[in-house]
This record gives C-alpha cells, sequence and structure tokens, in this order.
C-alpha cells in the first residue's frame, strides 16, 4: 500500500450495514479525506440506517445521512485492500492477500444515544489507529 499511484482502498462489513459500519466509513471519510477510498456494505442490509448512529455522528460533526444500506458483494471484497468485520462473521468472502481484521463491538441497533455513544467513540479510536496505518 505505499504505491503512491494507488489510494488504499477500506470495506466496513457489519451485518445490517445500518450502524457500526456506517459509523466506521464515516469517521474515515472525515479523518483521511479522498486519501483512503471508502465502501461499506452489509451481509443483510437494513431498510435505512440507524437514526441513532445518525444523531451520534452528527453530535461530532460528521453527517451520514446520505448513506443507505448497501449489501455486500464479492466485488466489494475483491476491490478492498482492508476488509474489517463487525460481527458478521462467515457471511464476508476470504481472498488471499487482503488484510482482515474483525472488530467486535457492541451492535448499537434498538439503542438509545447514552449506549450508542461508547460505540461510536470506540470505533473513532479504532480507526484513528489504522488511518495511521495506511497513510
Amino acid at each position: 500500500m505505499t504505491d503512491t499511484t494507488t489510494k488504499p482502498s477500506v470495506l466496513f462489513v457489519c451485518v445490517h450495514n445500518a450502524g457500526r459500519s456506517q459509523m466506521a466509513a464515516g469517521f474515515l471519510r472525515d479523518i483521511a479525506g479522498d486519501r483512503i477510498e471508502v465502501r461499506s456494505a452489509g451481509s443483510m442490509p437494513a431498510d435505512q440506517i440507524n437514526p441513532i448512529a445518525v444523531d451520534a455522528m452528527a453530535e461530532l460533526g460528521i453527517d451520514i445521512t446520505a448513506e443507505a444500506p448497501k449489501v455486500l458483494t464479492t466485488e466489494a471484497v475483491q476491490a478492498s485492500d482492508v476488509v474489517i468485520t463487525m460481527g458478521c462473521g462467515d457471511a464476508c468472502p476470504f481472498f488471499p492477500g487482503k488484510r482482515y481484521e474483525d472488530w467486535t463491538l457492541d451492535d448499537p441497533a434498538g439503542q438509545g444515544i447514552d449506549s450508542v455513544r461508547p460505540i461510536r467513540d470506540d470505533i473513532r479510536g479504532r480507526i484513528e489507529q489504522l488511518v495511521s496505518e495506511l497513510i
């Protein structure tokens, strides 16, 4: 990933692509700007993003309202350098040569803002570490 002609790409995967993976993608876009390509997807996408996750991100000035849950595809995994899963287990296809990480995070689904904030803040810390490793 030290090739200066191509920027690294990261795919965040959770079951519904409505909370954790959307917050992670929002943080990565905010912190890395256009230096890293960002994707997110879910093994069983929800109908909409978790409104509490949207509110939690808005508290930090990050707007993820325009995002929508997307289905996980083999092509998305193949096109990514780093694949970060968040509770989707074996639903994510494996390709040799990719960097895989599994982040153990509580699912914000059905939780109030006071429970989602620590999840959001944990994700932010992990994203900051990831950015320092990729660029």
